[in-house]
């Protein structure tokens, strides 16, 4: 955000610089704070968190903490959109090239070392054994689906086992259904501090990163193909989209946010967003990792709750309470809270 101390104090509202979090402090505990005192940290007026007290001049009030975090949940969640757009592109876009031919890998030198197309799963399992043993600090996985099962957490037990052997810190996201299952809460106390989970409504498709050096993500819809990435910037591009989830995701062991209205649940909310956004019910299953029939029963349930009997008129109150924005986007309502009233969009 320009303005006239943004050279000076080059952050954003989210990592405020020592003098600005100290006048800013004040300002909340206080109900105002001088202009004179505010001089120091023209940030604070740059980044909206003061403003004129319409009352007296000489003085400024802060806005609302409340406020600054939804603004900022809105900003993180439009990132996190758009970066995920992005990289549905760069992956269609090299899937393209990687269907042109030429040589095979190997017979050039240098070939096939930034992006390797992995064709079957023993081929797949071999590059994921190469990368742990090669692994010293660090994996993050995103791991998309529903309740994960015993057999898909045992396949890779042996390599998990192996990282924590070396000290090596995992670090994995899920959607939240996955909290529902007892074999994914049985891995992780079997691999105790090594490893921390966190949920959200969505997370984007399977990903693997060994050291921020190598990442392994899909090539094809039923995963019998993968695509090794070792190129820095692809690399480094998927680091930074799993810490922009990572910072929008719940804790396993903390609760869910409440929802903003009594009578809808969480998940409910989260289906009332997409269906605000149009996706028909087996995408929104698939992207929520719930069956068809499981999103059907919620969609029915918050039919009932918000008084809808068609799936018109579902989506205009959707639209009339504010469900149509996913939750973390937007300021959450007090527990407790009844249906808002607003104009109808």
């Amino acid at each position: 955000m320009a303005g006239h101390g943004t050279e000076e104090h080059p952050h954003g509202a989210d990592r405020l610089c020592e003098a600005g979090d100290r006048v800013y402090s004040r300002a909340v505990r206080r109900g105002r704070v001088s202009r004179l005192d505010a001089e120091p940290v023209p940030c604070l007026l740059d980044l909206a968190l003061l403003h004129p007290d319409p009352d007296d001049m000489a003085w400024l009030v802060p806005t609302s903490p409340q406020e600054v975090m939804t603004r900022l949940l809105h900003g993180l969640y439009d990132e996190v959109s758009a970066s995920r757009q992005r990289m549905g592109s760069a992956v269609a876009a090299f899937e393209w090239y990687a269907g042109l031919g030429g040589p095979a890998p190997g017979t050039v030198a240098g070939e096939g070392v930034a992006i390797r197309v992995l064709d079957g799963a023993s081929r797949i399992q071999a590059a994921l054994d190469e990368a742990t043993e090669a692994c010293t600090t660090e994996v993050l996985t995103v791991q998309p689906g529903g309740i994960r099962r015993e057999h898909e957490l045992s396949e890779g037990l042996h390599r998990a086992l192996a990282l924590r052997g070396r000290g090596v810190r995992m670090r994995d996201l899920y959607n939240h259904v996955a909290r529902h299952g007892q074999g994914l809460l049985n891995y992780l106390e079997l691999m105790g501090d090594a490893v921390e989970a966190r949920t959200l409504d969505e997370v984007i498709d399977r990903l693997i990163l060994f050291d921020r050096t190598v990442a392994f993500i899909p090539a094809n819809a039923d995963r019998t193909m993968a695509l090794e990435l070792r190129h820095p910037a692809l690399v480094g591009y998927l680091g930074t989209v799993f810490e922009r989830l990572w910072r929008l995701a719940a804790p396993l062991t903390a609760p869910l946010p409440d929802t903003r209205i009594d009578g809808v649940s969480h998940r409910e909310q989260s289906i009332a967003a997409l269906l605000a956004e149009g996706h028909q019910d087996a995408v929104i299953a698939e992207r929520l990792g719930i069956s068809v029939r499981t999103c059907r029963a919620h969609i029915a349930r918050l039919s009932e709750t918000l008084g809808a009997a068609s799936r018109t008129q579902l989506g205009v109150r959707i639209a009339q309470v504010g469900l149509d924005v996913p939750l973390g986007a937007d300021a959450v309502q007090p527990s407790g809270s009844t249906i808002p009233e607003r104009p109808m969009r």
